[in-house]
């Protein structure tokens, strides 16, 4: 069965939620996919995935360092080709989710457009589109398998 593998770094839970919801959306097409923090995360688990979706918050204009150097780390996991996403909440700026993106563009990945960014707390719109974009993700992980 393809799997969906979503890694996060949240600092006050509005990313997990994110995640979380994402998750939902791809387990409603029969997908296996699994939120992740990142700090539980090992490269295996993004070796062994069919689509990865990666989100952080937005601190001080960028995402979160650790988040960045988990994903410099990721040219490591073969993920050339995989199927990517990127999101991620924020206070006022909001850049991280685009960061990501760019980097795993960089990596060789296929990533969804347009990122998902969710200002402050998700709320049950924003939630929504987390869900829709699991379900992009599940669908373009069956064309592709």
């Amino acid at each position: 069965m393809p799997k969906i593998v979503i890694v996060y770094l949240s600092t006050s839970g509005n990313t997990k939620a994110m995640a979380d919801a994402i998750v939902e959306g791809a387990a409603s097409r029969n997908i296996k996919a699994v939120a992740m923090n990142f700090h539980e995360t090992k490269i295996e688990d993004v070796k062994s995935a069919d689509a990865i979706a990666i989100g952080s918050s937005t601190f001080h204009y960028k995402m979160l360092p650790p988040m960045e150097k988990f994903i410099d780390n990721l040219s490591n996991a073969n993920v050339k080709g995989k199927i990517g996403a990127a999101f991620g909440s924020y206070g006022w700026s909001g850049e991280a989710p685009g960061m990501i993106a760019e980097k795993l563009r960089e990596l060789g990945m296929k990533v969804i457009d347009p990122v998902l960014r969710v200002q402050y707390k998700p709320e049950e719109k924003d939630l929504e589109e987390c869900k829709r974009l699991g379900k992009d993700l599940a669908e373009k992980v069956k064309k592709a398998g």
